[in-house]
């Protein structure tokens, strides 16, 4: 199985950055699974969100080169690090009467949104990470896949604070693709708990 891991980059918004980023991991024989650019909440600086598969040591080769990079400001490896991570899916499939029941029940499991409905098919459009996505392509294969696009993935690490174990509770009970049996009241009364401690 191999190992995905998620990069983030910070880098100054000028001409030629992402071809030097994506140039580094093309030298060191790295096939991109993902790749995402945006502007962050400053119009100079750009996220480029990078998804690889490679060992641990060769990864941190590679960020250790990134951060030499010119016009690299920041580089996160986020690799087991408590994230939040989202890429976005528009899948089209076949969607014949008899079957469109049964596509609409396994849209509301992954909460995907319907696009687009024609007599022949169904466009689905559903966010998560890239398991999510993985899982929800696998499951509507059988159905014949007519189209499909996709984002690449962008991440950004949780928060370290009293707060981090209440939100990757959260997300473990209401993410489809984690243990569905979680209680989300023992999340709360645990945050209430930690907070009576501190003060």
């Amino acid at each position: 199985m191999e190992n995905f891991s998620p990069i983030s980059v910070l880098v100054r918004n000028e001409p030629g950055v992402l071809s030097r980023v994506s140039g580094l991991f093309a030298r060191r024989g790295f096939n991109i699974y993902s790749l995402a650019v945006g502007e962050t909440d400053d119009p100079k600086v750009s996220r480029i969100s990078v998804v690889v598969a490679g060992e641990p040591p060769i990864i941190d080769q590679v960020v250790k080169q990134l951060r030499r990079l010119v016009s690299v400001i920041k580089v996160s490896d986020l690799t087991g690090r408590p994230r939040v991570e989202r890429g976005l899916l528009l899948i089209k499939v076949n969607a014949p009467h008899d079957k469109r029941g049964e596509l609409m029940q396994l849209a509301q499991i992954f909460r995907a949104r319907v696009d687009h409905v024609d007599n022949q098919c169904l466009i689905l459009e559903v966010t998560g990470n890239r398991e999510k996505l993985e899982a929800f392509i696998d499951i509507l294969r059988p159905h014949g896949i007519q189209e499909m696009a996709r984002t690449g993935q962008i991440a950004m690490a949780r928060s370290q604070g009293p707060m981090a174990d209440y939100w990757n509770d959260v997300a473990a009970g209401y993410d489809p693709d984690q243990d569905g049996t979680y209680n989300i009241s023992r999340a709360a009364e645990r945050l209430a708990q930690e907070i009576e401690e501190q003060d």
